[in-house]
């Protein structure tokens, strides 16, 4: 018989009081036919949660295979899971290289295995990230791992006839190409964001057109092919008018956010700790300001992560010595209810449409972003928007949280995936899989 869950008390989207049945791996009534459904469920009591639909991170490092001791499928998709997430896609700078079928569906059965979220593989657009040949994208594509997101992240496709390319195969079968916006001749030795702060401090600097000009090129390269391009980690204001401008030509242009990139600037570079040496950099608080607007009005379509887990030695170190990036999956939520719900720029629904519903239709996870409803997948998290915590290190193998310290709002305290929990009471629930 399959199980059956009685969420009891849930605020679907913050809004009022009803209770969620699930059968199996499917919702199967709200509200007050919920328990007539259910009648021999188990009953879990989640009054006063927002149930939101389980969120889906376009942009994840799982570093697995070959930099274990940084992450592994197991370790970040857990911490994803203890996040609200129900679904990630894995970057494909692994080693080796995610530029094959065969190692797409490692990845793809590695994540079915942990059986925390659903994992999506992304693919590398050119063979070895190296930028010079296009990799096997229709071999991932027909694939078990069925990839439909493609990226060399980490790197940028710099050269435009690749690029080109790139856009017009993923064309043919659907797909989305997702680009590392950094111009590599404009970056060459850059430590951080380009400003008065970083001649002060004595450190290279990373300038915005670097980002700017390589989304101007790929926007008229994607109207030209008439394909999908996403813009990965916008940090940048100019970045954003330019990604407004592409959506009001009906240019097919989606992009994300990081939370680093709307809550920290470039003035935590002055504590030269490499916990905040990220690529692209800590902008000034006017970019934070524009991605923010863009999270509002709905020119910047989602948040990713862009979770970086790396080993200690790699950021217990100095500044120039240490590696570029941060972790950040299981704080994600928290910020964006920081920064943008509870000082009313967004509103649960709209934290659903960035977090869960936007990045499921661009990475085209049909089972994930499904609304709170009826015959809807049961991938859900329920979250204490009253809570505030002091961020400490969480569930990622990795310790390089640029969030320490802070004070945050929000906690998941249940996420539900494919209606197993895998998060009771905030913390991981490994037997119930």
């Amino acid at each position: 018989m399959c199980k059956e869950i009685l969420f009891v008390g849930a605020r679907p989207y913050g809004e009022e009081s009803a209770d969620i049945a699930v059968r199996g791996n499917k919702i199967v009534a709200v509200g007050q036919d919920a328990r007539n459904a259910v009648a021999e469920a188990e009953v879990v009591d989640v009054t006063g949660l927002v149930a939101l639909p389980g969120l889906v991170d376009l942009h994840t490092h799982l570093r697995e295979p070959g930099q274990e001791d940084a992450e592994t499928v197991f370790t970040g998709t857990r911490a994803a899971a203890v996040g609200g997430y129900t679904c990630v896609f894995a970057m494909a700078n692994t080693n080796p290289v995610a530029d094959t079928a065969s190692v797409v569906e490692q990845v793809k059965m590695l994540g079915d295995t942990a059986g925390w979220v659903e994992v999506h593989p992304i693919g590398a657009v050119t063979v070895g990230l190296e930028g010079k040949t296009l990799s096997s994208m229709s071999a991932m594509a027909k694939s078990q791992a069925e990839v439909r997101v493609f990226s060399d992240d980490g790197k940028c496709v710099a050269d435009p006839v690749l690029m080109r390319r790139a856009l017009e195969y993923v064309k043919t079968f659907g797909g989305v190409i997702a680009q590392h916006a950094q111009d590599p001749a404009l970056t060459e030795g850059a430590q951080m964001n380009e400003s008065p702060l970083s001649a002060e401090l004595g450190l290279a600097g990373w300038p915005a057109v670097a980002e700017e000009a390589i989304i101007a090129r790929d926007v008229a390269l994607t109207d030209h092919v008439g394909s999908r391009y996403h813009v990965l980690h916008a940090s940048t204001k100019g970045s954003v008018e330019q990604i407004r401008e592409a959506k009001r030509r009906g240019i097919n242009v989606t992009a994300e956010a990081t939370p680093h990139h709307i809550f920290l600037t470039e003035e935590e570079a002055r504590s030269y700790d490499p916990r905040f040496k990220v690529n692209p950099p800590l902008r000034t608080q006017e970019d934070v300001e524009a991605l923010r607007d863009a999270l509002e009005d709905g020119t910047i379509d989602t948040i990713g992560t862009d979770h970086a887990p790396h080993p200690l030695e790699m950021k217990d170190c100095e500044w120039q010595a240490g590696a570029f990036g941060m972790i950040g999956i299981e704080t994600a939520l928290p910020v964006l209810i920081t920064t943008m719900v509870d000082t009313g720029r967004m509103n649960w629904r709209d934290i659903a449409r960035v977090m869960s519903e936007k990045p499921a239709q661009i990475g085209l996870a049909t089972e994930q972003g499904q609304p709170i409803a009826a015959g809807s997948f049961a991938n859900l998290a329920f979250v204490d928007p009253n809570v505030e915590r002091v961020v400490e290190n969480g569930w990622s193998r990795s310790t390089n949280n640029p969030y320490l310290g802070h004070t945050l709002k929000g906690q998941v305290m249940y996420t539900v995936y494919r209606g197993k929990i895998t998060v009771r009471e905030g913390m991981p629930v490994q037997e119930e899989r």
